[in-house]
């Protein structure tokens, strides 16, 4: 391959397919265009230990300025991608002069926090989580603030508000729905939760749907569905994420709540895709999933190298997710959704079981809360 390999996003997945291709002895020249200014890094922690200022900003990066000098990785921050030719298999950045012809593209273009539909929601002052600017420009906000108000009650949103409690902030989370969690867990487990925060001071609001936002004057008023009124002087929208996919959509690829891919993490010819701007075919599943996972970033890209390179077989990876609230792990093995029993082991009341889902009598998932031998064993057996 003469051409160089192309990777778009300089997230987990784009840094793990750079990485495999050098591991698997590719030695075209590999180019990663990253959108921040910084170096790849972890993003879990950003709700977590970096907001709560238990992590340095260097402790994020992935790998360190001389593993790119070191593998001949020409990683350029600052750049937006503004167009990709697939008949010409070439990409045009900003500012960089003539378009750049590639062997082959990856994608690993990752996702954005979903805006909240509502008037005055997209008022300056409120905040989303996704970036270390984002947090950055959060504790600068919350070190003056007493009472923060989070819509959403899903992972961001209730891992801030433990941040945020730990802070001694009169913390409101609002969810829309009539249960945390509600895209990842069964109710159960979401009452676990529900427990938890309140426990620890939370004030937590379920069914409540925002319908505006009043931003006049110093502290903004949440207006409810109900009529009811919250004043805020911070405000985290945590509503979920959007794939950035806009750049596929342009070039003509197939794109469904992210860009479609199939079992070799093909987009198109020499076009691929991994990581949390990927909707693809999970064969143990029977179903085509966008999953927003460490784990799925990590399996995907190195897949999609595998492929790249005309070595590639079926990607059928075991999703497994976690969230660190309070003093709780909680991990997830396998995708939930459709079970139709469960069974609970352990003493939820203790703060220590996990849940089984079965669908039509087979395991597909397991929920573990400060249970990592029962998460192993999942991992284990649903693999």
């Amino acid at each position: 391959m003469n051409e160089p390999i192309v990777i778009i996003g300089a997230g987990q997945a784009g840094v793990r397919a750079a990485e495999t291709l050098r591991k698997l002895g590719c030695d075209a020249p590999v180019v990663m265009y990253g959108d921040e200014a910084y170096p790849p890094y972890q993003r879990p922690p950003l709700s977590k230990k970096f907001l709560a200022g238990e992590l340095e900003e260097d402790r994020l990066f992935l790998q360190g300025e001389a593993f790119y000098d070191r593998n001949n990785i020409d990683f350029i921050p600052g750049a937006r991608v503004l167009e990709i030719d697939p008949a010409a298999h070439q990409v045009t950045v900003h500012g960089r002069g003539a378009p750049l012809t590639y062997g082959k593209l990856l994608l690993a273009t990752g996702c954005r926090s979903r805006p909240l539909p509502v008037p005055g929601a997209d008022d300056p002052r409120f905040e989303t989580l996704r970036t270390i600017a984002d947090v950055n420009r959060i504790r600068e906000k919350i070190g003056l603030c007493e009472r923060p108000v989070i819509i959403g009650g899903g992972y961001i949103g209730l891992e801030v508000a433990a941040v945020l409690r730990g802070m001694g902030k009169a913390v409101t989370v609002l969810e829309a729905q009539d249960r945390l969690l509600g895209r990842v867990t069964s109710p159960d487990v979401a009452e676990f939760f529900r427990k938890l925060h309140h426990g620890h001071g939370v004030d937590i609001r379920l069914q409540a749907k925002v319908v505006r936002i009043e931003t006049e004057g110093d502290m903004p008023a949440i207006m409810l569905e109900d009529g009811s009124e919250i004043a805020a002087d911070f405000v985290l929208i945590a509503i979920g994420a959007t794939a950035n996919d806009e750049l596929a959509k342009q070039a003509g690829l197939p794109c469904q709540d992210g860009i479609v891919v199939d079992t070799l993490c093909r987009a198109a010819p020499d076009i691929y895709a991994a990581g949390d701007c990927t909707r693809f075919p999970l064969p143990r599943y029977g179903r085509t999933v966008r999953l927003e996972s460490v784990q799925n970033a990590n399996d995907q890209a190195r897949a999609a190298a595998h492929s790249m390179l005309g070595e590639g077989e079926p990607y059928n990876a075991l999703p497994w997710f976690w969230s660190d609230q309070y003093d709780v792990k909680f991990q997830i093995a396998g995708l939930s959704d459709g079970y139709h029993t469960l069974t609970v082991d352990g003493d939820p009341d203790a703060g220590s079981f996990s849940v089984s889902y079965y669908q039509d009598g087979k395991l597909i998932a397991v929920d573990a809360i400060n249970a990592a031998r029962a998460h192993m064993m999942a991992r284990k057996m649903l693999a």
